[in-house]
C-alpha cells in the first residue's frame, strides 16, 4: 500500500487520553505513515513500513502500542529497539508525551554507555514499555533483569541502520526469545536485504506501507554547493549565518576531530555553538541536545551517528562542513531541516576535486538538485554558471 496523505486522528477510534495528548500538541491530522500503520497495528497485524526520516514514525507505532497497554499489568508488554541511544531517548520522550494522560503506564529507556545498575533499578519499577538499543537489551536478557514472557509487540525503528551497524545477531536473538508476540513492526527509511530477511523470517502476512519521499511528503529543502578552501569554511558559514539571521543550525562533519575544530572556531567568533560525537560522555551529549531542542543553542555541530535521534522541527539550515561519505547520510543530514511543512536550506562545502565528485554522485543517487553558488563578503549567494 502506497500512501501520500494522512487522515484526521479523530477518525482512527483512539482513546480519550490519547486524543487529549494529541490535542495538547496541536496534532489534528496524521502523516501518511501514521495513517497507514496505526489501523493494522491496532488490529495486531505485522507492519513493514518504508518511510523517509522525519515523517512521524514514532507516533505510527507509539499510538497503537499505548492503546494496547494494560496499566494494571506490571509485566513488559512492548519492546522498541533503536540503533542509537540518541534515537532511543527521543522515542522515549515522545512516548511519554503521548502517555501523559494515561495513568499507570511506565516507559523506560535502556542503552549502552550508562551504568547498568541504574537501569536495573529503573526496571524494578516494572515498566510496561522498554525502549532500548539492541546490545544493552541483550545484556539485560542475559542477566535476567528483563523478562519478555508477556511481550506482545516488538518494533524495530530505523531497522536498516540497526542492521547496518552490526546488530543483526542481537536483534534475531531478541526476536527468538519472544515467541509469543502478537505483532512485529519494522520501520525503515530503506528496505535493505537484511530488513527483508528479518521480515521474511519473523513476520506473517505483514501490511506493507510505502511513503514516497515526494510531493507534500518530500521536505521543502533548497540545496546549495559552496566551493571554498578548506580553511575558509567557518568564515563563509559565519557570513551566511549573519546574512540570513538563522537562529537554529546543525553542522555535520565526518570526523570527531573536525567536529571539535569547527566548534572551537565558531565559539572563537562569538557564536553560541556546542558539539557532540562518540567520545563525549552521554550525560553531556544529552545536555547539549536538550539545550538545542529548547532553543538555547544557535549552532549544533555533530558527526552522523551522534546526531541521530535529534528530532527538532524548526532547524533553519543544515551545513555539511564535509561532504558525507555515504549517500544515505546526505539524506539524513539535510532531513534535519524542512520538517513539519516548513522550508529549509542545506549548504554543502566542497574544498577539493574528490569532494566534488562525491557530491555529484550523491545528487544522482538522491535525485536532488544541488545548486553551485559563490558567497560574497556580505554573505550573498550567487549562482555559479556551469561550464
Amino acid at each position: 500500500m502506497e500512501l501520500t496523505q494522512g487522515v484526521r486522528f479523530d477518525t482512527l477510534g483512539l482513546s480519550e487520553p490519547l486524543m487529549r495528548a494529541l490535542e495538547k500538541k496541536n496534532y489534528e491530522v496524521s502523516t501518511p505513515v501514521q495513517a497507514g500503520a496505526i489501523p493494522p497495528m491496532l488490529a495486531w497485524k505485522d507492519v513493514l513500513a518504508k518511510a523517509p526520516t522525519g515523517t512521524g514514525k514514532t507516533f505510527a507505532f507509539g499510538i497503537p502500542i499505548l492503546e494496547h497497554i494494560n496499566p494494571a499489568d506490571d509485566q513488559v508488554q512492548a519492546v522498541i529497539l533503536a540503533p542509537t541511544r540518541e534515537l532511543a531517548l527521543q522515542i522515549t520522550e515522545e512516548l511519554r508525551e503521548l502517555a501523559v494522560y494515561m495513568e499507570g503506564v511506565k516507559i523506560i529507556c535502556c542503552y549502552g554507555g550508562q551504568p547498568i545498575g541504574k537501569q536495573i533499578n529503573a526496571l524494578k519499577r516494572h515498566p510496561q514499555i522498554i525502549v532500548a538499543t539492541p546490545g544493552r537489551f541483550s545484556d539485560h536478557m542475559k542477566r535476567r533483569t528483563i523478562k519478555v514472557d508477556a511481550v506482545q509487540t516488538v518494533v524495530l525503528d530505523e531497522a536498516d541502520r540497526m542492521l547496518d551497524m552490526g546488530f543483526i545477531h542481537d536483534v534475531t536473538r531478541i526476536l527468538d526469545k519472544i515467541p509469543h508476540r502478537r505483532n512485529l513492526g519494522l520501520f525503515s527509511a530503506t528496505i535493505s536485504r537484511e530488513v527483508m530477511d528479518i521480515a521474511w523470517v519473523y513476520q506473517r502476512d505483514a501490511e506493507e506501507i510505502t511513503v514516497r519521499a515526494e510531493e507534500e511528503n518530500k521536505p521543502d529543502i533548497v540545496q546549495y554547493r559552496v566551493d571554498t578552501a578548506a580553511g575558509d569554511r567557518v568564515n563563509v558559514m559565519l557570513r551566511i549565518l549573519e546574512k540570513e539571521h538563522y537562529e537554529r543550525v546543525v553542522v555535520f562533519c565526518n570526523t570527531k576531530g573536525t567536529v571539535e575544530r569547527a566548534t572551537k572556531y565558531l565559539q572563537m567568533a562569538g557564536v553560541e555553538a556546542e558539539c557532540i560525537h562518540g567520545d563525549i560522555p552521554q550525560a553531556k551529549r544529552e545536555r547539549v541536545m536538550q539545550r538545542f531542542r529548547d532553543g538555547k543553542l544557535r549552532v549544533f555541530v555533530a558527526t552522523d551517528v551522534a546526531a541521530r535521534g535529534i528530532d527538532v522541527d524548526d532547524v533553519d539550515a543544515v551545513f555539511n562542513y564535509d561532504v558525507p561519505e555515504e549517500n544515505e547520510y546526505y539524506i539524513h543530514r539535510i532531513g534535519r531541516t524542512g520538517r513539519a511543512k516548513r522550508s529549509g536550506t542545506a549548504y554543502t562545502f566542497v574544498s577539493d576535486y574528490a569532494a566534488l565528485v562525491r557530491l555529484d554522485e550523491i545528487a544522482k543517487f538522491t535525485k536532488n538538485t544541488i545548486t553551485p553558488v559563490s558567497v560574497d563578503a556580505e554573505g550573498n549567494l550567487t549562482a555559479v554558471k556551469k561550464g
